[in-house]
């Protein structure tokens, strides 16, 4: 049985509710749909999946797979042909973070004038973004970037070779659909590596500068669910349906929770995955123990609030819980089965430059709680290494 909910826009959740994408694309007035994926997704049959419920519909759409594993510039471009050529009128986004997010893209430059550059958002570029889009229904088929409920896209730009984060209230999708039957063969590596980039969503939100109360309440709530559902999902595999189910809200709740800001993990993700070719999320499990343990000195009552929605004793003395939330994150890393460090997974010491340079013009290191310019970025390398 699905449900919907419109926080903070139209999301169906439950098993099978892949079925009500026909009226989702109906209630926005769509009925030739480009359907964004990737070669992996058409491999794992959910491609075809997907194809069934519009066809059943009458629905004629066109297929665009051809989206990289961190999206660059190449496949917008390629996309947005495919949706011209195709005489399309709407997207669907079916996927993990890198469809989703080339889905975006492509619905921005649709009827946007180029570069991709002018919309980036460290520079303001959301005031060039208008309400001339398609539509967008947004499926994830992994529990890690929440992006189905995120008004922001990254994208590999050509001009600058790193990660950047273009975003507007423009882009958020119309509709997310919330099926966890669509996640539950996903092999124990991916659900475990999209499982922490949820919690980091949700962690650094918490911890991040700024006050957003609102913003709060959802990442304390993300990382519960999190600290319960992320194992179960990861060892049970297709046999915990409600795991995860559970694991799709705490990767929305977290892509909710960042719009009040990210940290130094995510700005060294953000540059691992173009210099090292790493899985963002498995970035992400990587550094962020280092860079919870380095905001520490500045952000222990956070941190303690982490332990206790991780289940740590809420009775504990500050200090001990923000110990304590370190360890848990790092013990829910080893647990998972993402073990060792950032050079057991291919990082060399001759990229670490190149990372540090692109982790300085993350946008998100500005709202890290703690001050971090390139010695303190080596420093998290090297305490992750």
């Amino acid at each position: 049985m699905s449900y919907v909910m419109n926080f903070p826009t139209r999301v169906v959740v439950g098993a099978g509710c892949i079925r009500e994408l026909p009226g989702e694309l109906h209630r926005a007035g769509a009925i030739r749909p480009l359907l964004v994926a990737d070669r992996g997704l058409v491999g794992a049959g959910l491609v075809r999946r997907v194809a069934s419920v519009l066809e059943q519909a009458g629905l004629r759409f066109q297929l665009f797979e051809r989206v990289d594993s961190n999206p660059v510039e190449r496949n917008v471009w390629d996309g947005v042909e495919a949706f011209r050529s195709a005489g399309c009128d709407a997207i669907i986004g079916l996927g993990g973070g890198s469809p989703l997010d080339a889905a975006k893209a492509i619905r921005l430059m649709v009827h946007h004038p180029p570069p991709l550059s002018r919309y980036e958002e460290s520079r303001g570029g959301e005031r060039h973004v208008t309400a001339h889009v398609p539509p967008l229904v947004a499926v994830p088929t992994t529990a890690g970037t929440g992006s189905e409920v995120s008004p922001s896209t990254v994208i590999v730009l050509d001009d600058t070779g790193r990660k950047t984060t273009l975003a507007s209230p423009h882009l958020m999708p119309q509709a997310a659909l919330l099926d966890p039957e669509l996640t539950q063969e996903l092999p124990p590596f991916i659900t475990a590596a999209t499982g922490m980039d949820a919690l980091t969503h949700n962690v650094e939100a918490y911890v991040a500068l700024g006050s957003h109360p609102f913003a709060d309440a959802v990442a304390l709530a993300g990382i519960g669910r999190i600290g319960r559902y992320l194992l179960r999902a990861v060892h049970q595999g297709r046999k915990d349906p409600e795991a995860r189910e559970e694991m799709l809200l705490a990767s929305s709740m977290g892509a909710v929770a960042f719009q009040k800001g990210l940290g130094a993990a995510h700005a060294l993700a953000h540059a691992l995955s173009p210099v090292s070719g790493l899985h963002h999320g498995l970035a992400n499990a990587l550094v962020l123990p280092s860079v919870l343990a380095f905001n520490r000195e500045v952000a222990a009552g956070r941190l303690a609030d982490v332990a206790v929605a991780l289940g740590y004793d809420a009775r504990a003395g500050v200090q001990e819980r923000a110990a304590a939330a370190v360890e848990l994150v790092r013990r829910l890393k080893e647990e998972s089965g993402l073990k060792g460090g950032l050079a057991d997974h291919g990082v060399s010491g001759e990229m670490v430059p190149a990372i540090i340079e692109k982790a300085l013009e993350d946008p998100c290191r500005e709202t890290n709680p703690r001050p971090c310019g390139a010695p303190e970025l080596r420093g998290l390398l090297q305490a992750a290494w």
